[in-house]
């Protein structure tokens, strides 16, 4: 099961999060032949966007999202405050195993988009200004937040299947005098290894980095793969389209339209019967 563990520290005014995610990771690979890179920076952007959802204080969702004019046109994940996550790339050109990420997104931003239920929605947009996908979110609190934040992400295969994790160090807000602190957490934080992030139980990662600190562990919340896709979304996609943009795509289509989800790979046909019962549906509604 992928977890995600919030911590504080009790003589330190800074918080962190421990997230660790396989089959989350796994779900978001499954049904795409992603190069090497991508798979890597998909799970960067993952564990990023997790860490990144646990420091939401309501009910909502934060998306990640990279774009550029390079071969990787797109790279998005999107969760919410009870770490459902999906994810997605688009990926236009070739990209070698080791391109860096001004290789693979060329001119790009980040753009960060922070939606709760209730309430406005806030979008926040950094420059590709680091060289590297971690470098540009630490970049993205101190312009936006104002908050010094630390990301220590590790991509890597466990028990022979992709796994991406993370800790998260954040100062905690309306605090002053926290440059010692931080910086002495982080240099312990620095010193944690693949194989100890992968495979040590939350308790023993705390331990292993923190055992002359006093920490409070909160409880475990687990994290899943949602896509959100349905068939009544794509059917209400499909009426808003013009009736005869329809017709059309039915016409060359051969009779059938197939509406692929890039998230999890399911597919929704509709034939010409399934369209008419749909604008039946429709009228009866209007009268």
């Amino acid at each position: 099961m992928d977890t995600l563990n919030r911590f504080l520290f009790d003589d330190h005014p800074v918080r962190g999060e421990i997230t660790r995610l396989e089959q989350t990771y796994q779900a978001i690979l499954d049904n795409h032949s992603y190069p090497i890179a991508v798979q890597k920076l998909l799970g960067e952007l993952l564990v990023a966007s997790s860490l990144l959802t646990a420091t939401l204080k309501f009910e909502g969702d934060i998306t990640v999202q990279l774009q550029g004019d390079g071969p990787l046109t797109l790279a998005v994940v999107n969760g919410n405050n009870q770490q459902e996550l999906r994810g997605v790339a688009r990926v236009n050109g070739e990209i070698t195993d080791n391109a860096t990420l001004k290789e693979m997104v060329g001119n790009g931003y980040i753009v960060i988009t922070i939606t709760p239920l209730n309430g406005e929605r806030y979008q926040g947009i950094v420059g590709l200004e680091k060289d590297t996908l971690i470098g540009c979110i630490e970049n993205y609190f101190m312009q936006s937040e104002q908050l010094p934040t630390r990301l220590f992400v590790k991509i890597g295969v466990h028990n022979n299947k992709p796994i991406a994790a993370g800790i998260l160090l954040q100062v905690l807000p309306n605090d002053e005098n926290t440059n010692e602190s931080f910086e002495h957490l982080n240099a312990l934080t620095e010193t944690i290894t693949s194989d100890e992030l992968f495979q040590l139980s939350t308790d023993e990662i705390l331990y292993r980095l923190y055992n002359q600190e006093q920490v409070r562990l909160f409880e475990t919340q687990n994290i899943t793969f949602k896509c959100g896709c349905s068939r009544q979304r794509c059917e209400s996609s499909l009426m808003t389209l013009p009736s005869d943009e329809v017709d059309q795509i039915l016409k060359e289509e051969n009779g059938k339209i197939n509406i692929h989800c890039d998230y999890c790979g399911k597919n929704y046909l509709f034939d010409a019967i399934d369209i008419a019962d749909l604008r039946n549906k429709q009228h009866c509604n209007y009268h």
